[in-house]
């Protein structure tokens, strides 16, 4: 029985900068993950509409290299693309030696090891097959002028022979995009459909004045000539009151009926200009009238609803509400903020342990140094396991076994955003009583971590404290739009309150850079110091009540 619906958001929370292909009735899609680890998580359907993880790409140490210090770092926008029986993932690791392949055969994996592209400027490099078998990579650069200064950003072109990873011939710029000297050009995808080569873009950013531009050539080398009506999309027009916005960067797809979809980011408001999702994935038909496309034909803009295309249906396993850590390994919706290069987490007895690792919470705001060849991967891990927030309204709850020995240590849950943004609840040693404490946590930013000027200054506020008994505890927090209230307990159903309304806009991705979504997650720390110790929860639950 197909569905009826096609219902926005596809992949909720945040899963920015889809891309997505098709093998035969299969459809593939992956996301951008930034400083999380395993890194881009690839998703299956067979109805656009259902989508259920299948993996993540990068689930090995050897694969992904980024660090816990800016969670905007990493791996950035993604291109998935099927070939003549093999899986090409193509993107930007900001934290390591830049753009890289890696190859499958299975899409659930594994997925090879990278391979390094030589002479491959730029951020959002993609991968286009002809007709003819060749494969052409296109990316983002700054162009020079004739005069030897910095020209504007612009998408270039080259042949690439996959064989043996490399780029070959000439780098042509192709377009500069559909504004004059725009903000941002980046996210190029090329198509060939009716004997044209059309170039998809974003520029304008990827916040409020985000967009999705196209122009074509007849030649894949030509300077290609843009749209009249472009953008083809966007939702800057419809001002910041609109409950979808950042809509841009987007990937099309083309059904075995020949009717095409695009799928882009997009955010969802919350209580007014406010993003604590990040950027989502939605998805939107696409129409094409006279040689080019019309996304959302009739509206012109991202709908929550579309009647759903004629396709097999799919019926994905669902994440359950609760998890009991009874399995050998974490579920996939599970993720550690940088790559663990410590030993920190162990799953027995139904329980899930954190060791005290010395690194905090909020450690101190660094930039990254692009100018090293091989990175060094020596970056104290931060004890931390979490997953995404779905939903404006929520609640989560952990059963926590953990006593604070000194007053360095701490263990309790949290909800994160980018840079230090956080609200953590945690127990703690105070005298040798053991103390339970809200913390607040912000940060005065400049930049961002791969820009040289970046700077950053973290403040951490005591929202609430209380004394508590040792041993097992329940933690839960319950979020209704931007009002976040934490309790306490031995007996779910029967919690104290500690704190009423914390305010989370104040952690809000308009703060940070909108690069990224809210994590909620347990962690465990002994802040500067060694330690032996380590927290126990028996459980984590989390369900939308929105």
């Amino acid at each position: 029985m197909k569905n009826k619906l096609l219902i926005n958001p596809i992949l909720p929370g945040f899963y920015p900068d889809p891309s997505i292909c098709r093998v035969d009735d299969d459809f593939y899609m992956i996301t951008s993950s930034f400083s999380l680890f395993p890194g881009v998580p690839i998703f299956h359907s067979t109805d656009l509409a259902n989508w259920e993880q299948i993996g993540h790409i990068l689930d090995r140490k050897s694969q992904l290299h980024t660090t816990a210090d800016h969670m905007t770092a990493g791996i950035m926008a993604p291109t998935l693309r099927y070939h003549d029986g093999t899986f090409y993932m193509i993107t930007t690791n900001v934290s390591d030696k830049w753009n890289f392949i890696v190859t499958t055969k299975d899409p659930r994996g594994p997925w090879s090891d990278p391979y390094w592209l030589e002479g491959c400027p730029g951020i959002d490099a993609s991968l286009f097959f002809d007709e003819d078998g060749k494969a052409y990579i296109t990316g983002t650069r700054e162009d020079i002028n004739d005069d030897g200064t910095h020209g504007s950003q612009a998408i270039w072109v080259s042949e690439i022979d996959l064989a043996n990873m490399r780029l070959f011939g000439e780098q042509r710029t192709i377009w500069g995009g559909a504004l004059k000297n725009c903000a941002s050009p980046e996210a190029p995808h090329l198509y060939k459909k009716d004997g044209y080569y059309y170039l998809i873009i974003a520029e304008g950013g990827t916040e409020h004045f985000h967009a999705v531009t196209i122009a074509r050539s007849k030649n894949i080398f030509d300077y290609y000539d843009g749209y009249a009506g472009n953008p083809i999309l966007t939702h800057r027009h419809l001002g910041k009151q609109y409950p979808i916005g950042n809509v841009g960067h987007a990937d099309f797809i083309e059904l075995k009926n020949g009717d095409w979809y695009a799928v882009m980011l997009a955010s969802r408001l919350i209580e007014g200009y406010h993003k604590n999702l990040g950027r989502e994935t939605f998805i939107a038909p696409v129409g094409w009238e006279e040689g080019w496309p019309v996304i959302s034909p009739g509206t012109g803009k991202v709908e929550w609803s579309y009647p759903a295309p004629e396709l097999p249906a799919y019926t994905p396993n669902s994440i359950p509400e609760r998890d009991d850590f009874e399995g050998e390994k974490l579920g996939m919706d599970w993720v550690f903020f940088g790559t663990p290069y410590d030993d920190f987490h162990a799953l027995s007895d139904s329980k899930l342990s954190l060791r005290l690792l010395p690194r905090s919470m909020s450690p101190e705001l660094r930039k990254i140094d692009l100018s090293l060849t091989e990175t060094a991967k020596d970056v104290p891990s931060l004890s931390f396991v979490g997953r995404r927030q779905l939903h404006a309204s929520f609640r989560t709850s952990v059963r926590m076994y953990f006593n604070a020995l000194s007053e360095n240590e701490t263990a309790g849950i949290v909800v994160m955003q980018a840079s230090n943004h956080q609200i953590r609840f945690e127990r703690s040693n105070e005298k040798g009583q053991q103390i339970l404490r809200l913390i607040q946590c912000t940060s005065e930013l400049n930049g961002y971590p791969h820009q040289p000027h970046f700077k950053g200054v973290t403040t951490e506020t005591e929202l609430a404290n209380t004394e508590v008994d040792g041993g097992d505890i329940i933690l839960s927090m319950i979020a209704e739009g931007q009002a976040y209230s934490f309790y306490y307990g031995k007996v779910d159903g029967g919690l104290d309150l500690l704190y009423k309304n914390a305010d989370s806009r104040k952690i809000n991705p308009e703060i940070v850079g909108g690069m990224v979504g809210t994590m909620l997650g347990m962690f465990a720390s002994s802040n500067g110091q060694e330690s032996n110790n380590y927290a126990e929860f028996d459980w984590f639950e989390y369900k939308g009540t929105e």
